[in-house]
């Protein structure tokens, strides 16, 4: 089975539940690459301490890109309209989702290219206002 196929799959909702399920899948994963990337940009401004912001960057970046090419996909291959039950409503709702972590996770990628600045550093200088 080729990969074309299987996102098919996942999409249509494979052969378990109804029609919803490929858009709650992708509601799902957009939602985990927004909060990866809200987590990651977190961990940049040094609000918390644990995990790599250029790692939940990446996987902020890659969960945006499956939760919105599974979304259009869906759409793509649903029948009827909104109201009907295929998950419409749902699949739309993932697109704006899988872009918001696509831009988070680009975002925490930038920060963290920052040479020679840790964390702390660069919240200090919030702090202090200086902008060496």
């Amino acid at each position: 089975m080729s990969a074309a196929d299987v996102l098919a799959v996942a999409a249509e909702g494979g052969v378990i539940g109804d029609g919803r399920t490929g858009a709650n899948l992708a509601l799902g994963v957009a939602l985990a690459g927004v909060a990866v990337g809200w987590l990651s940009l977190a961990r940049i401004a040094g609000r918390i301490s644990t995990g790599d912001a250029r790692t939940g960057g990446l996987s902020a970046l890659a969960a945006g890109v499956a939760g919105t090419a599974l979304a259009v996909l869906h759409l793509a291959t649903s029948s009827g309209g909104p109201g009907t039950g295929n998950g419409i409503v749902g699949a739309v709702a993932a697109i704006p989702l899988g872009l918001l972590a696509m831009a988070l996770g680009g975002r925490a990628l930038t920060r963290s290219r920052r040479t020679g600045q840790s964390p702390e550093r660069i919240g200090h200088e919030r702090e202090s206002g200086s902008a060496s």
